[in-house]
């Protein structure tokens, strides 16, 4: 799900669901530079699902929009499995949506390092209902623009999979 036609038709169908259901989304991205809400709100009517986006491309906006614990950036790195999950728990906190979605990650060319190499990515979702889902993936050197639209494309994927109602999880 790489091209723009299927990354539309999953945000059109995200969008559905989540409609459908009453809930309200939220996006905190790094790499990915708010491409997830840019997805989501190219569909007309997707207000009354698309509550807010945070682009967090700095530590420190990391740590002032989102809550993001300073402790956690030097534990572990912007780039983590941690940092993903509190940026999806801070989207939540600091809105109203019921799901969030974070994702945070190298979209290159340069940056990589060999514990955390260009291509990497951590994606987590979380829902005011307790949900949590997370990934990471390592796309490889495929490309800034290939990198930040695979990741679009997870995170769309993990917002359906925590929108769905109970009986289809």
């Amino acid at each position: 799900m790489s091209d723009d036609g299927s990354l539309h038709a999953a945000a059109k169908e995200l969008l559905a669901l989540c409609r459908a259901r009453g809930l309200r989304i939220a996006t905190a991205e790094s790499c990915t530079g708010g491409l997830v809400a840019a997805a989501l709100t190219d569909i007309a009517g997707s207000s009354d699902v698309v509550e807010c986006g945070f682009v967090v491309y700095s530590d420190e906006a990391k740590q002032a929009m989102l809550g993001v614990p300073a402790a956690t950036l030097t534990r572990h790195g912007a780039v983590s499995a941690e940092i993903a999950e509190a940026m999806a728990a801070g989207a939540l906190k600091k809105s109203r949506a019921h799901l969030a979605v974070a994702i945070t990650g190298i979209a290159g060319p340069g940056g990589g390092s060999k514990g955390k190499p260009v291509g990497l990515v951590h994606f987590a979702a979380a829902s005011r209902d307790g949900g949590r889902l997370s990934r990471r993936r390592l796309f490889g050197r495929i490309g800034r623009r290939r990198v930040r639209e695979r990741s679009v494309a997870v995170a769309l994927e993990l917002l359906q999979l925590l929108a769905r109602p109970p009986a289809q999880k």
